[in-house]
């Protein structure tokens, strides 16, 4: 069959798979790649690229495992962890948001910064993918994934060049300074029946595909830190979960408070932290609150915002896998995660995912659907004095 359509196409023996498949199929699937005599090891001309959709392993383990395999038949500079969300514009822009702009930078460390949150939360439920959830759960599904690239990214220093290696150095660097999660600083859930949009829904236990007495968890909030001089005691609090009163995919980024001893006499009820907050999800922008002076003789100061929304361009939008298959079309592997990466994702969570099976939940389902979560969420940052952004 290729020896027909190659030539039609002028391909030139060019190759791309795309491995779209069951995880647990990989390493099959690999093998009689290479012994198939379908792929060609290297990055040489004619090229053979292979793009692998996550979760990239179940663990640590299976992520090396995985990893060695494809040295062994592609070879690393063929291969291309697939993460859409890295093709996202938004997400795309919180680099030159960062590196292309003087206003924020010099603020952006533990000196001027108090916490960090990232929510990846859906409105949606499992839907026709039971099966597939119940093998790999929020954390596996898009915590070590998504969650984690986007902490990198907002965490990472200047690369000294911008191209594939240095940028996945940096963020290489960033998931190193991770220790793993601590039980004690993660808290998981799972959905019970609710009402969403006006709409009722099933508990996680009643969806098509899942066990009556499924542990797999749905929600998963966590505290991690960052063991750097950027980051040094800065809290990075992450959460993720379906059926949630909303669906919002955010970075947050809450600044400290100034002293405010000029303004001890205004009233400051409606004031909060500064708060830099970027959404991926359908609005796509990016909202600034700062602290201004009310109009009027009663001295009060109060939060106000401003945004910038990515509609504003009046330019269509791409969708991420475009993005992405272009650049693995070409040949640039900037927006895919390296080897080392996917390995210290999974490190930071493989701990606490063994110690969550090993300490099965007793008290599952434990939030409704169309709420904002299990309360433990809620305690995590209270303890710290701290709560989730609500818009």
């Amino acid at each position: 069959m290729l020896s027909e359509v190659e030539p039609r196409f002028a391909t030139g023996g060019n190759r791309l798979f795309y491995l779209a498949a069951p995880p647990s199929t990989y390493e099959q699937i690999l093998t009689h790649l290479g012994h198939s005599e379908l792929v060609r090891f290297g990055g040489g001309a004619p090229w053979t690229r292979v793009i692998i959709e996550k979760p990239f392993g179940h663990d640590e383990a299976s992520a090396r495992r995985l990893d060695a395999l494809i040295d062994r038949v592609i070879g690393e500079q063929s291969c291309f962890r697939i993460d859409h969300y890295l093709g996202k514009e938004t997400v795309q822009n919180m680099l030159v948001f960062r590196f292309a702009n003087t206003v924020f930078e010099p603020v952006w460390d533990r000196r001027y910064v108090d916490h960090v949150q990232i929510s990846f939360v859906e409105d949606i439920g499992v839907g026709g993918r039971g099966h597939f959830y119940e093998e790999v759960g929020v954390v596996r599904d898009v915590v070590q994934n998504h969650v984690l690239q986007l902490l990198a990214i907002i965490a990472m220093e200047p690369p000294v060049v911008f191209d594939a290696e240095g940028f996945r150095n940096e963020k290489a660097k960033v998931l190193r300074a991770i220790p793993p999660v601590r039980p004690e600083n993660a808290v998981r859930g799972q959905y019970g029946a609710g009402v969403v949009r006006a709409v009722q829904v099933p508990a996680y236990r009643d969806e098509a595909g899942i066990g009556r007495a499924s542990t797999t968890p749905t929600y998963a909030a966590m505290r991690l830190q960052i063991d750097n001089w950027r980051w040094a005691d800065v809290p990075f609090y992450l959460r993720a979960g379906k059926r949630l009163a909303q669906k919002d995919t955010e970075v947050v980024v809450v600044f400290r408070q100034p002293p405010l001893r000029l303004f001890r006499d205004y009233d400051m009820a409606g004031m909060d932290h500064n708060v830099l907050a970027m959404k991926t999800t359908d609005d796509q922008k990016i909202m600034l609150r700062f602290a201004a002076r009310v109009p009027g003789h009663k001295h009060q100061i109060r939060s106000v915002a401003l945004d910038f929304s990515y509609h504003d361009f009046g330019e269509p939008e791409h969708p991420p896998y475009e993005h992405l298959l272009l650049d693995a079309l070409r040949g640039v592997q900037t927006s895919f995660p390296r080897r080392d990466e996917v390995e210290l994702q999974w490190a930071i969570v493989d701990p606490l995912l063994r110690y969550w099976q090993e300490h099965p939940p007793q008290e599952f389902p434990n939030y409704t659907a169309g709420s904002a979560g299990p309360q433990q969420a809620d305690e995590l940052l209270a303890r710290d004095g701290r709560r989730w952004r609500a818009d």
